[in-house]
């Protein structure tokens, strides 16, 4: 919102600068993010009287004046412009001065006759695009004085930042309602008179609304009569100041009222309406509008119109139609002021692309209360400067009258909330001055009737969060809440946030790094990994196209920061997420079903690069080993994995992860094709767990205590030359299922794959140990011989 601080001074007496009126909005919570100084380019221009004007000798469009421009002589000035004069007031650009197109006046000789500086037009100065002539200026401009203070131009600007939820503050009179606040001053609001003259012609027009919802406040003022003319030039200047182009008199004070007022407002030509009647209610699926923009516009039944009897006239709350502009022909003006549901126009104007500053002020909600006045303001304008009359009388319809919300109010609450001492007496002075009603009979429970332009204020916490603003958030002591854990809750079960905060504590203290992400991906993104159209759910208003779908697996999100951490230069990528996931189920009462995840993301570098750290990648041993750690961390069996010779979708090869006979997830590499759209010229490998499994597995563990042996382990190696068919597991369970007595552990140590051969070399430790006593190395090499015979018998393999 850009907020001229001499419009600002209008409604409120404020005497501090830019720069400190800035600071105090942005403790408010109304950022400054610029101050813009617009007519700095011109600053060097002066007023100058136009003495003589004599014909050039060697032109015929050129002219030789002699002007005033407040220096010590009289300057000789060569000017082409049609329509300079003697006696005039005019913009002189004097030698040496830089123009804002970058050009530098100097001294210049124009067909023999020489020149001393430049006569100016608006467009040359940056204030417009007429360039038919010169800028004549009004006759008591005072020579010599700058012309920036002659015109009175709004030469600072302040560009402030609004939140989405201070829809009142784009305009000029919201902003002056937080200065005055800021400040303590008082707000006093433009004096309107309306000279309403003739017979009342609201019987010959008729307004209708189907549904109050998407309308309730529509008004019609009709001005009889009007010239079509240029603004007056204090209006187009300031309108230029604040960032908007300059039209016509009539749609000028449209701009400026919204400006102003923040109530956009929309001028009809009357004479090309027909049927005498207006109608708001949406439009038909494939209905079409041509906009003023030129634009063809095809709606649907979301969409918001204004009709006449006979056709659509406006796109309501967005873009008024082609049809019924404003022209210099026009005569007669209907001017609509009105209200409209802001999820309806938020939504044309997205899907349109078409945002402009009405949609963008509709979206956040208008003042209803403050349209009516608004509309008077602007025919009383539009009367004045174009020699219109106001007809008497209006249309108005309101089937929606605007209630204000009554929360309750409560000091200690306050007091409690925001963890500091606040006096009532700072309360009521600052809900009174934010325009709220307050009813105090009941000493500690107000009654808060909120103003109508803050409809932001809804429930008492908003209440609170605007004391706490107007008191300085800066000014609210750091201190750390009491965490207190009575006796009585020792021993009870494990709820489901701490369990998910022990997951990433262990995450974090095992060196992988912390991913959150949005709950929303993009269908392409799920398409991309193959996985199932099915129990997807749409984002029904989503914040780009890349964010339309809620997630059904967390690989998605992973493989984004895997690609992200690829384009800044990290070639090590250790990630982990503790996550929802979302599938539709119809019998849920949110209609999603909601599963805890645990995703894993190994690439490139198992460590960092540096000394003493080993340049390896990461592979599959690395990503499954977090599995198993992450299995003996939650006290389960160890995890069974095995190869899934099916099509994984966007895992090859894929192991699924089995615990006590029930299946918790997957590990295995993401396909080479797949990933190459991650920018990965090295392996991904990939885990991915279901919580709410492993939870109920963690839940029923019994955590059983025994002495540690007192006595050391022996181990003996075996190596298995085995087929490419037999897996790892399939040898370890065998081994295991011997149940040899004194077995302690089997672990995979090594695997050598032979080229051109279908064989592959497994090399296992055997852990014996005995609880009594100390094993004899007979012991230990003929359980290591049983073991190596059953093998070559039971899964013909050689040793």
């Amino acid at each position: 919102m850009l907020l001229s601080l001499k419009w600002l001074r209008e409604f409120v007496p404020v005497e501090a600068g830019a720069q400190e009126v800035g600071d105090r909005l942005t403790m408010l919570g109304l950022e400054l993010e610029d101050i813009i100084h617009p007519y700095d380019a011109i600053k060097d221009i002066v007023v100058g009287h136009v003495l003589t004007k004599e014909a050039h000798p060697d032109s015929d469009h050129l002219a030789v004046c002699t002007v005033d421009a407040g220096q010590e002589e009289v300057l000789n000035i060569v000017c082409g412009a049609p329509n300079v004069a003697a006696g005039q007031k005019v913009p002189v650009a004097l030698v040496g001065t830089t123009m804002p197109g970058g050009m530098v006046i100097k001294k210049a000789k124009l067909r023999g006759v020489p020149s001393f500086g430049m006569i100016c037009s608006e467009r040359e100065l940056g204030l417009s695009e007429d360039h038919n002539g010169i800028m004549v200026l009004p006759e008591g401009f005072k020579v010599g004085t700058r012309l920036i203070d002659a015109l009175d131009l709004d030469t600072e600007i302040l560009e402030i930042g609004i939140t989405p939820n201070r829809g009142d503050c784009l305009s000029v009179l919201g902003l002056a309602r937080e200065a005055a606040l800021a400040f303590k001053l008082p707000l006093t609001l433009p004096k309107v008179h309306v000279e309403a003259q003739g017979a009342d012609w609201s019987s010959e027009w008729a307004v209708n609304i189907p549904n109050p919802d998407l309308c309730p406040f529509y008004q019609l003022r009709l001005v009889e009569g009007v010239t079509i003319r240029q603004s007056p030039m204090w209006m187009r200047h300031r309108l230029h100041a604040v960032g908007v182009r300059p039209i016509s008199n009539i749609v000028d004070v449209t701009n400026y009222i919204l400006m102003e007022l923040g109530q956009p407002l929309h001028a009809f030509d009357r004479d090309k309406l027909e049927g005498g009647r207006t109608e708001i209610s949406v439009a038909r699926d494939g209905e079409r509008i041509v906009t003023l923009d030129g634009q063809e516009r095809v709606l649907t039944f979301a969409d918001l119109l204004i009709r006449d009897g006979m056709k659509p006239v406006a796109l309501a709350g967005v873009m008024g139609g082609l049809d019924t502009e404003i022209s210099d022909a026009s005569r007669n003006v209907m001017v609509e002021s009105a209200v409209f549901r802001p999820e309806t126009i938020r939504k044309t104007a997205r899907r349109l692309a078409l945002a402009s500053e009405a949609s963008y002020r509709f979206e956040r909600g208008v003042d209803q209360i403050n349209s009516r006045f608004a509309m008077d303001r602007a025919v009383s304008l539009m009367a004045e400067l174009s020699g219109g009359v106001v007809r008497t009388g209006a249309c108005t319809q309101e089937p929606k009258l605007w209630a204000a919300p009554h929360p309750r109010f409560r000091v200690q609450r306050t007091v409690d909330l925001l963890g500091m001492d606040v006096e009532p007496a700072f309360c009521a002075d600052t809900l009174e001055r934010l325009g709220c009603g307050l009813d105090r009979s009941d000493g500690a429970d107000w009654k808060v009737t909120t103003p109508s332009w803050r409809s932001d204020l809804s429930r008492e916490v908003d209440l609170i969060e605007e004391i706490a603003r107007v008191k300085g958030m800066d000014t609210i002591p750091e201190t750390l809440p009491a965490v207190s854990r009575p006796l009585d809750r020792f021993g009870q079960p494990e709820s489901r946030y701490g369990f998910l905060s022990r997951i990433k504590a262990w995450g974090r203290g095992l060196g992988l790094n912390e991913a959150e992400n949005y709950s929303f991906v993009g269908h392409k993104d799920l398409d991309h990994l193959g996985l199932s159209k099915e129990g997807r759910i749409d984002i029904i208003n989503p914040l780009t196209e890349e964010q339309n779908v809620l997630r059904t697996e967390i690989a998605p999100s992973l493989l984004q920061n895997v690609r992200t951490n690829i384009a800044h230069g990290n070639m090590g990528v250790r990630l982990f997420e503790v996550a929802n996931v979302f599938e539709a189920d119809p019998a849920s009462q949110t209609t999603a079903k909601e599963s805890a995840r645990l995703g894993m993301v190994m690439y490139g570098s198992l460590y960092d690069t540096a000394w003493p750290n080993a340049e390896i990648d990461a592979g599959y041993a690395d990503i499954r080993g977090l599995v198993e750690h992450f299995a003996a961390f939650l006290n389960l069996s160890a995890p069974v994995f095995t190869r899934d010779e099916n099509t994984h979708p966007f895992l090859a090869p894929c192991v699924r992860v089995t615990v006590d006979g029930k299946p918790v997830g997957v590990v295995g590499q993401v396909k080479a094709q797949l990933a190459d759209a991650y920018h990965a010229r090295k392996p991904i490998w990939l885990a991915e767990l279901d919580l709410e499994t492993l939870w109920d597995l963690h839940r029923a563990a019994r955590i059983v205590f025994k002495a540690l042996s007192v006595f050391p382990a022996s181990s003996r190696d075996v190596t298995v030359i085995a087929p490419l068919t037999l897996s790892v597991a399939a040898v370890e369970k065998h081994i295991r299922d011997m149940r040899i007595a004194i077995l302690e552990d089997v672990t995979l140590i090594d695997l050598y794959e032979p080229k051109d051969t279908e064989e592959r070399n497994l090399t296992f430790r055997l852990t014996f140990r005995k609880a009594d006593r100390t094993l004899k190395d007979a012991e230990v090499d003929k359980e290591r011989e049983k073991v190596a015979q059953s093998l070559i018998k039971n899964l013909g393999v050689r040793i």
